[in-house]
């Protein structure tokens, strides 16, 4: 029996990752020799760039060069990727792909990450950390409510032609943070065309008292914002409460949005509450 317990039993040692989070996770897992190819958005951790080969976009992949690097696992995230799965498959390769879509999935593939490489202790007590960390946030926005300090009205837009409101796990973070998203009904919708704002004068009906742009890669642009038909009647507009979330930061799946996603949304809405609440 001791080839089942050995130093074979050690999980995947060439990995493919095809979105940023578990390039992310592994490498804070200290297990980033284990990959052998990342997608070409990949800018978290910033050496990740560097040193590993960048074999994909999102909805498309470069498979011949994802085969050449002999994977024993491949990574993917969302049904989005489910034509480059299905051809990897295809070609006899081991893929995993996640569809984590709110905060408590995250942290569930960020779990199996961790075991699937053998680091499930580690990953628990970066998860534990993490949770702890948000329960302090949440904590601090039920202070400011039991000083009876209003939370403000927060649209969240992912992309601005067409306007595209928040996905779930952002949604649950502004909650968290001490905000209202002012579009949580389409929130739970998982694809960006079906959160569509399909009349943007809606946004100026529902009165934000934050805008938070994240323009999924793209510059987000106050200014123009702000100069839209209409916009001067918004709040958030007149106040000047207009900020912007990298999409790395807060558009991740996976660690950043549970870290540097959630701390930007902590101290805009802190902020708004004890200036205007």
């Amino acid at each position: 029996m001791e080839h089942l317990t050995g130093s074979e039993d050690r999980g995947p040692q060439r990995i493919v990752c095809l979105t940023e989070e578990t390039t992310e996770w592994l490498y804070l897992l200290g297990q980033e020799s284990r990959i052998v190819g990342i997608s070409g958005y990949t800018v978290r951790p910033r050496r990740a760039r560097a040193e590993k080969p960048k074999v994909s976009a999102f909805l498309s992949a470069k498979i011949d060069q994802i085969l050449a690097l002999q994977p024993d696992a491949v990574f993917g995230f969302s049904d989005l990727q489910a034509d480059i799965a299905a051809a990897l498959i295809r070609a006899g390769v081991s893929v995993t792909v996640f569809n984590q879509r709110s905060v408590d999935e995250i942290f569930s593939m960020l779990f199996q990450v961790a075991a699937m490489v053998g680091c499930a202790d580690e990953g628990q007590t970066r998860i534990a950390a993490m949770r702890a960390r948000l329960r302090a946030i949440a904590q601090a926005a039920a202070r400011l409510d039991a000083e009876d300090k209003r939370r403000p009205r927060v649209y969240f837009e992912e992309w601005d032609e067409p306007p595209i409101s928040a996905i779930r796990w952002v949604s649950e973070l502004i909650g968290l943070a001490g905000g209202v998203d002012i579009f949580a009904e389409p929130a739970q919708r998982p694809l960006g065309k079906d959160r569509i704002i399909a009349d943007p004068t809606e946004i100026v009906q529902r009165a934000p008292d934050i805008v938070i742009g994240s323009w999924c890669g793209k510059k987000f642009r106050p200014e123009k914002v702000a100069a839209r038909p209409g916009w001067e009647r918004v709040p958030a507009v007149r106040d000047g409460q207009l900020f912007e979330i990298k999409s790395a930061d807060i558009l991740q799946p996976g660690p950043a949005a549970l870290t540097d996603g959630v701390e930007q949304l902590h101290r805009i809405i802190e902020a708004w509450r004890c200036r205007y609440g």
